[in-house]
């Protein structure tokens, strides 16, 4: 059983947009990272494991080294890779990566913008850390970008374009081992919004409400769960707890959740956000 601990308190609201929530466990420094997106900007917070100690910065979005308040930020996502980890920014005009506590941009790519005003929208999202040196972004145009990450350093490159969808891409998810990617792009009708790996099996959720468990290899359908009644705006996996079962549901009153994760790969602990809410709301296990 889970309860309520005390909030994080945000500088700006959360944006609606779905997976409107990331968190990195530092445990050398018994820290905990979370972001929110806000419009142009992320909202950071480190916190400390007692919780007497919070840290905040802000991360606009930019254009190269200039910040731009035209560009919304369409997702925040860290990526833990064998030699380092890096908060990588999508955003409408393009991809940032930053050192993890967000005080270096490290990198910058630009995306193709249309010639015309009447042109399809252009973004970035969908990002996963991929083996160990590769981190995948997807776009509007349905391609995934995948860079080539240094142990160290600013030398990132741009290393191949899959093109493999025609749609944009909402969400992506690799395995732990880092040997499969998995990409997901709108579907006709609806979309499927949120998407996790878990020992080669795909559980991802959707516009309709429906949380769908697929095998990853040959994309059988093992299960359907049709619990719910409206959009899924974000799922996430506790790695390490062994087993996919209810253990708890809270209704959090005249909010609209739009990120939801675990703070650790035990499922100890968890913490939400909803739009237009300045806050982070905690529980951990009683």
């Amino acid at each position: 059983m889970y309860h309520k601990e005390k909030s994080i308190q945000l500088k700006s609201s959360a944006s609606a947009l779905y997976n409107n929530l990331s968190v990195l466990r530092i445990a050398p420094r018994c820290l905990t990272y979370f972001t929110v997106v806000h419009a142009n900007v992320v909202n950071m917070v480190s916190a400390s494991w007692d919780g007497l100690n919070y840290s905040h910065r802000q991360l606009q979005s930019k254009e190269g080294n200039v910040a731009t308040s035209s560009s919304l930020i369409m997702q925040a996502a860290w990526c833990v890779l064998p030699s380092r980890d890096l908060l990588v920014l999508t955003s409408q005009k393009g991809i940032q990566m930053y050192e993890s506590d967000g005080s270096i941009m490290v990198y910058w790519h630009a995306l193709d913008t249309p010639e015309t005003p009447t042109a399809k929208a252009v973004f970035a999202r969908g990002i996963a850390a991929v083996r160990e040196k590769y981190i995948c972004v997807g776009v509007s145009s349905g391609s995934v970008l995948v860079f080539d990450v240094p142990s160290k350093g600013s030398n990132i490159t741009l290393s191949e374009v899959l093109e493999e969808h025609k749609e944009a891409i909402t969400d992506m998810a690799s395995e732990c081992s880092g040997n499969l990617v998995l990409t997901y792009s709108n579907i006709h009708i609806t979309s499927c919004s949120s998407v996790k790996l878990w020992k080669g099996t795909v559980i991802a959720g959707y516009g309709t409400g429906q949380i769908r468990l697929y095998e990853g290899v040959t994309g059988i359908l093992h299960a359907e769960v049709n619990a719910h009644a409206r959009w899924i705006y974000s799922l996430d996996i506790a790695p390490f707890t062994g087993l996919i079962e209810h253990m708890y549901n809270e209704c959090v009153t005249d909010t609209q959740i739009c990120g939801a994760k675990f703070c650790d790969g035990d499922g100890y602990a968890f913490a939400v956000t909803g739009y237009d809410l300045s806050e982070i709301i905690r529980y951990t296990q009683a």
